[in-house]
């Protein structure tokens, strides 16, 4: 992922607003408040009328530079916020992005892992806290310090030792209570932030399995553990408050207590005559805008302490290592024929349980292998080593003689396309869908695909043709329609290698022959590798494996394996019989 911190335009940009704002604004606080004293001895004192009205003005322009006042922010404020609108877009514009990078980097186990609402809670709270980070140390921290600084220095120079301890004194205290209530309430952020995930992830699922809650009436189930998740988060979250209001509440005695006891000593040297009543106008000024981000910076802290907290489930996304990875100095893949060999493949998603053990087959170019057996028997798992979404704890799996760990993932994917068992598809129009197998496709090739995958015919009769929305995971579709449009995505991409997992499972019989028909005529001369539920689809293959306990247990073509009078056989005449006793559904609807 990008280093975004060490990009040279952010550095830039960070040292500008460094010099508007910084020095400028610290700057112009004292002055402000030195020229304040300055109109209030000249008037107690009565001079020239051309001397106040130059001090007079000198005031009014540092204030119209520093801010008029409570609620208003001055020129240099104003100019500093401008300024830093380009660094916030491209700081978040920067996160995300490489974020999601990562993310579509790491492994297919990793996701099938973590929830996804979980994932974008994170991303969301994250970015956001990068932003509010940033600003938080450079508009707010920064100045804070450089503030105390300066009262410290300026208040032992112009008027006594003690003025300078009363605000080194104040400063220490109240930055001591502040880091220690805040590092002890940081627990209760963290438990807050892990309820508001789980209430999300909960609202995320239940909306996403819509159709699964109203089929089973659970709606007052996921009501009521909705519920419940955001009440777990609010108890943790008034423990938040609560201990915030603690930590407020110990600061103003501290600023309260530091504000009397300068107003005192400087009242007492007034009326003592060792300062004039300017100086005491002068003290009192400073000190309440000198308290005033003292007291917002036990605040920004918490912030600063929060948004690392924030930060924290994101910071881990970017910590997640790639499972499967391109080799250093892997080349792209030279496909020639397109023949696939796996040589004693072993593979589980668990260690000690083994999913394939030691399959060893090969498919020449051009040829059609049939997968068939019990569910579990691990025929998809066999298509996703081949995709390389996972690799083989032992043994190879080479294409035209080249070990595909050996090449680039993105190489080898270009070649092989895949209609999937259970066909989710984005939240666009149809047309964008069977546009996502090649991005560089014309229209017409996108409805020639659709032709080809039996489906035209019906995007014609919607509405909107081929801009018509398919809804959240194509909800908006049948499952037929479905599996039609990513057998069109396939078609579209024109892969040398095809992988067909259960392609026909969802389609009635009538669709069933015409697809079959049209996926034979895209599969001629083309090496392809299909995981079969319905046996009757693969009678015409050239080699039919059967998986079992996730080993090969039988091989041959489907004549020789009904001869042979094994589990093929035995599969065969049970799907018959089922096939003779019950009349045949349409499936799509």
């Amino acid at each position: 992922a990008t280093d975004v911190g060490s990009h040279p335009s952010f550095a830039i940009c960070l040292a500008r607003i460094w010099e508007e704002a910084q020095p400028g604004e610290g700057s112009l606080r004292i002055c402000a408040s030195v020229h304040v004293c300055f109109v209030v001895n000249e008037l107690s004192e009565g001079g020239p009328w051309s001397s106040l009205v130059a001090t007079v003005c000198i005031y009014t322009l540092l204030k119209f530079l520093q801010g008029g006042g409570a609620g208003t922010s001055g020129f240099i404020s104003n100019l500093r916020q401008f300024s830093w609108i380009k660094v916030q877009q491209f700081t978040s514009r920067g996160v995300q992005v490489c974020l999601f990078a990562h993310l579509h980097g790491l492994s297919l186990r990793w996701h099938l892992e973590r929830r996804t609402g979980d994932v974008l809670r994170s991303v969301d709270r994250g970015t956001s806290s990068v932003n509010n980070l940033l600003s938080y140390i450079l508009f707010s921290v920064l100045p804070t310090i450089c503030d105390v600084i300066i009262a410290i220095v300026y208040f032992v120079s112009y008027f006594s030792v003690w003025f300078g301890l009363i605000v080194f004194t104040c400063m220490v205290l109240y930055l001591t209570c502040t880091v220690l209530i805040t590092e002890w309430r940081t627990k209760y952020r963290r438990e807050m932030n892990s309820e508001d995930n789980k209430a999300k992830s909960r609202a995320v699922d239940s909306l996403l399995n819509f159709e699964t809650v109203k089929v089973y009436g659970a709606e007052e189930y996921e009501v009521r553990c909705f519920q419940e998740a955001i009440l777990r988060h609010q108890h943790c979250e008034w423990k938040s408050s609560a201990s915030l209001a603690l930590l407020n509440q110990t600061q103003n005695i501290i600023i309260g207590s530091g504000l009397l006891a300068g107003s005192l000593l400087c009242a007492h040297s007034v009326s003592q005559g060792k300062l004039q009543v300017g100086d005491y106008v002068l003290f009192g000024t400073y000190i309440i805008q000198l308290y005033t981000p003292l007291n917002w910076f036990g605040t920004y802290y918490r912030l600063i302490q929060s948004s690392f907290v924030d930060m924290e489930n994101m910071l881990a996304l970017f910590t997640e290592q790639r499972e499967v990875q391109d080799a250093d100095g892997a080349q792209d893949l030279q496909l020639a024929a397109g023949q696939v060999e796996f040589d004693r493949v072993s593979f589980s998603y668990v260690p000690g349980m083994e999913v394939l053990q030691d399959v060893t087959f090969t498919v020449e170019a051009g040829q059609t292998v049939a997968l068939v057996g019990p569910s579990g028997s691990g025929k998809s798992s066999i298509l996703r080593l081949l995709f390389r979404f996972y690799d083989p704890q032992r043994g190879s799996i080479r294409i035209d003689g080249q070990d595909i760990s050996k090449v680039r993932q993105s190489s080898l994917r270009s070649h092989i396309g895949v209609v999937p068992q259970d066909t989710v598809l984005f939240n666009d129009t149809i047309g964008n869908n069977i546009l996502y197998g090649r991005i560089s496709a014309s229209r017409e090739e996108v409805e020639r695909a659709a032709v080809a995958a039996d489906i035209h015919s019906r995007i014609l009769e919607l509405p909107q043709g081929y801009d018509t929305d398919v809804g959240e995971r194509g909800l908006k579709l049948s499952g037929g329609e479905k599996q039609r449009v990513a057998i069109a995505r396939t078609i579209l991409k024109e892969p040398r290698i095809i992988l067909l997992d259960e392609a026909t499972s969802s389609l009635d019989t009538q669709t069933e022959q015409n697809i079959q028909a049209s996926l034979t005529e895209v599969c001629s001369n083309r090496t392809t590798i299909v995981v079969a539920h319905r046996l009757s689809t693969i009678i015409g293959a050239d080699q039919i494996l059967v998986i079992h306990n996730g080993a090969i247990a039988e091989r041959g073509r489907h004549e020789e394996l009904l001869v042979q009078g094994g589990l093929y056989a035995a599969m065969w005449t049970k799907q018959q019989k089922s096939h003779n006793l019950q009349p045949d559904t349409d499936t799509e609807n």
